[in-house]
């Protein structure tokens, strides 16, 4: 009898792991459908009320904020369902009551929203190329003051700069041949960039730049103009944080440099 009752709780033994393993994968897989579920209604409500915006600025920045927080969660390459809840905020982003908005704050709020759509479908940008060059002229203007630490939109700013190096948003720049935009975004990254600011700001910049710099096929005296005047020993104006991003990009892309610079001589 003693054998039969250990037997049975050794048999017991060997399958209990199994069921537990099986109850936490089924209670992990239904977690993770509720958390969809929700995430699919919180993007279907805010883009639905952002087909109409507020007229109140504080309002609409409101809204923004929801949608941004919304689209924060979104995986790349989301399920149908997501794809699905995400159609009225795509259509509301780059609505002309949006994207021609003339407050700062809007600017910057929809910059990151269109930020994050950019990094959900990635590689692939979420618009036609038009549109795709609005969305881009939107996201580097929100660049100009990236060194106001006393701005509400500061962080956002950051954020925005971590996104476009993250998804290598300038490789689009290029194929949609938005020359002027990159060399504005340039010039932006070495007039706001700080010593105060934290290292992912100076990292982010870097990779852009040299992204731009190893995927660009013609590299131009105007593309090159704002880092090398940023080196010069005698530019008296240059921050030397900007003059330190200026060297590092140029020694990283040393090797495609050569000829271009040499041409210049």
């Amino acid at each position: 009898m003693n054998c039969f009752f250990h037997f049975k709780h050794k048999l017991h033994s060997l399958f209990e792991p199994q069921t537990m393993a099986s109850t936490k994968k089924r209670t992990i897989i239904s977690a993770m459908v509720s958390a969809d579920k929700k995430l699919e209604k919180e993007l279907l409500e805010a883009g639905n009320k952002l087909l109409n915006p507020p007229s109140s600025v504080d309002n609409l920045l409101r809204l923004l904020g929801q949608v941004g927080k919304s689209l924060s969660k979104v995986e790349q390459s989301p399920s149908k369902s997501i794809q699905k809840a995400l159609s009225p905020s795509l259509k509301a982003l780059i609505s002309d009551k949006l994207i021609k908005h003339s407050d700062v704050g809007v600017k910057v709020a929809l910059a990151s929203c269109l930020s994050e759509l950019t990094r959900i479908t990635a590689p692939d940008g979420p618009y036609n190329d038009h549109q795709m060059k609005e969305v881009l002229r939107l996201i580097v203007s929100s660049f100009e003051n990236l060194h106001d630490m006393s701005s509400r939109w500061y962080e956002t700013r950051i954020s925005i700069l971590e996104t476009v190096a993250k998804v290598r948003l300038c490789v689009v720049m290029l194929d949609l041949e938005c020359d002027a935009l990159i060399l504005e975004m340039f010039r932006l990254f070495l007039k706001t960039i700080r010593e105060y600011h934290p290292e992912i700001v100076f990292s982010s910049m870097e990779a852009i730049m040299a992204r731009v710099i190893e995927e660009s096929d013609d590299i131009s005296l105007g593309l090159l103009y704002p880092i090398l005047d940023c080196v010069k020993k005698d530019n008296k104006v240059v921050s030397p944080i900007a003059r330190k991003l200026g060297k590092s990009v140029l020694q990283k892309c040393a090797t495609k440099l050569i000829i271009p610079i040499c041409g210049m001589l």
